[in-house]
């Protein structure tokens, strides 16, 4: 199983100029290990809406990429999002950190923890290029294939649910990061 913290690092280090859009447990962390004019941490974040919300970015910014970190607990809440996702065959690279438990509400356990195969439903939804990976190693090795590349792109990874959350940074003001992602694609 991968930690978060150290997942999260890895989408930073391989997300080229893609927009960033970090929903849930991702968003407490994203801001201490990323905090670009392209980064959004969407909270506070409507569960489940996260693919929605970066299609829309990826569908009306085409020439970048929008990666969507969404847990597993917000992917069951809107699973029909995949197939408009594939429909529209826009550069999203919807990530699914799965660690089996609803972890902004106490920690319990998700409908079919441990037993969904999120990579197969989102194949079966007509995402082409999907991913899993239960290593931080495997993680490392295949994140910048899964982040190159044209879209749409669906990558599960199977998470550590006792991690420790690392350290938090809060987000940005909603307003400055709106303010700051419409100037960062406005000049692109």
């Amino acid at each position: 199983m991968i930690e978060l913290n150290r997942a999260l690092e890895i989408i930073a280090e391989n997300r080229r100029d893609h927009i960033v859009v970090s929903t849930m447990s991702a968003a407490g962390l994203w801001p201490s290990i990323s905090n670009t004019p392209l980064d959004f941490v969407y909270l506070p974040s409507t569960m489940g809406q996260g693919p929605s919300f970066g299609l829309g970015l990826a569908l009306s910014h085409s020439q970048k990429g929008v990666v969507v970190i969404n847990g597993d607990g917000c992917m069951l809440m809107n699973l029909g999002s995949l197939v408009t996702v594939a429909a529209h065959q826009a550069n999203l690279y919807l990530i699914v950190p799965d660690n089996g438990v609803y972890g902004l509400t106490g920690g319990q356990k998700t409908a079919g923890s441990g037993d969904i195969d999120y990579s197969g439903i989102a194949r079966a939804a007509g995402i082409k290029r999907t991913y899993a990976f239960d290593t931080e190693d495997r993680w490392a090795a295949g994140a910048a294939e899964s982040l190159s590349g044209s879209g749409p792109v669906f990558v599960h990874l199977l998470i550590n649910p006792h991690q420790t959350e690392g350290s938090q940074s809060p987000p940005r003001p909603m307003s400055e990061q709106i303010a700051q992602l419409r100037l960062a694609l406005s000049s692109s």
